[in-house]
């Protein structure tokens, strides 16, 4: 089966989830604790359901790596898995600022080809397939997009709820370049990277995981950016440890790898 029927199945998933997302959106929202102190909502584990039963039944030769179900290890020794995460920023959704989104990414022997951010709120999505450049979608326009060239008077991006110590003082170091700051949930920074309206943006903790950036990564790529670790190295996937130890950077061009 193609990428792009792959790709097909994948928003059919997302829009199916944004219904129920939007359900839950619209009341009063209850947040439970998870065993690592993260929250979840009844919108988390309804549209984990949707996303893996609409996969499931299309694709019933590929295993699940998701934020809300419980990690089965065949994973490991399967060529096709999804990486989800049906809410990337579930305190951007407890805050309702909109900033959150539903992340859909495939990754066939650890490497992304097909990377999925819907935004439920705004109702527009990001798409990247392997070597087929990336695209973002709004109003039913579809628009190919590409990092810009800029190398001076940089904007970074930083998160909402989780902007350390350690990303301040880089951004502060280097000031002399980095002159706009901007803050944006979930994975929206990294498409708006990827979509020339920004330049930079750092995570420099072990605070995500694979459903985090998988969809990003392809996204920012096949638009002509970098998604890497400090080190320069990037990620690959289906992992046996899922966490992003070393954090990350994205850049539009390896000129502007500030640390």
């Amino acid at each position: 089966m193609s990428l792009q029927e792959k790709f097909i199945v994948a928003l059919k998933a997302a829009q199916l989830a944004q219904q129920a997302i939007l359900k839950v959106y619209a009341q009063p929202i209850q947040a439970d604790l998870k065993s690592d102190l993260s929250p979840v909502t009844e919108a988390d584990r309804l549209a984990d359901a949707i996303i893996q039963q609409t996969l499931a039944k299309a694709f019933p030769e590929d295993a699940f790596l998701t934020e809300e179900s419980t990690d089965n290890p065949i994973r490991l020794t399967t060529q096709g898995v999804w990486i989800v995460d049906p809410v990337d920023g579930t305190k951007d959704f407890i805050q309702k600022n909109g900033e959150f989104t539903t992340n859909i990414a495939y990754v066939v022997d650890h490497e992304v080809v097909l990377g999925l951010v819907f935004i439920p709120v705004w109702n527009e999505y990001y798409y990247a397939l392997k070597g087929q450049g990336a695209f973002h979608v709004k109003q039913g326009q579809t628009k190919k997009i590409h990092v810009n060239d800029k190398l001076t008077s940089l904007t970074v991006l930083v998160s909402r709820n989780h902007f350390n110590d350690q990303e301040k003082a880089v951004i502060q170091k280097h000031a002399h370049k980095i002159t706009h700051q901007t803050s944006f949930g979930s994975s929206i920074k990294a498409c708006k990277i990827a979509e020339g309206l920004a330049e930079i943006s750092y995570r420099l903790s072990d605070g995500t995981k694979e459903w985090d950036i998988a969809a990003s990564q392809i996204i920012v790529e096949e638009a002509g950016g970098l998604f890497i670790k400090p080190d320069g190295s990037r990620y690959r996937y289906n992992r046996q440890q899922v966490k992003n130890l070393e954090g990350y950077i994205i850049v539009n061009r390896k000129e502007n790898i500030l640390l």
